[in-house]
């Protein structure tokens, strides 16, 4: 289930995407970013809706995934 980020509290978002931001450990090239630089690259990909926050009921957690993770796992479902 997606949950559209404008319903959650601005704190509740802000410690998601930090708790995103530090446990993904996603390699970004050759320019190192600060947690700040990755944290804003988040929520523009929120706000522009190629990231999603969906909540899982089988798994019982939240997480962030871009839209085309959200498709993949949307094909993976129904196949």
């Amino acid at each position: 289930m997606i949950i559209p980020m404008q319903q959650l509290d601005p704190t509740t978002l802000a410690n998601l995407i930090e708790h995103y931001v530090l446990r993904e450990g996603t390699d970004y090239g050759e320019h190192e970013y600060s947690t700040e630089e990755k944290i804003a690259h988040v929520k523009a990909l929120l706000n522009t809706g190629e990231a999603l926050i969906v909540f899982s009921e089988l798994h019982e957690s939240v997480n962030i995934v871009t839209k085309a993770q959200f498709q993949a796992m949307q094909s993976e479902d129904y196949s």
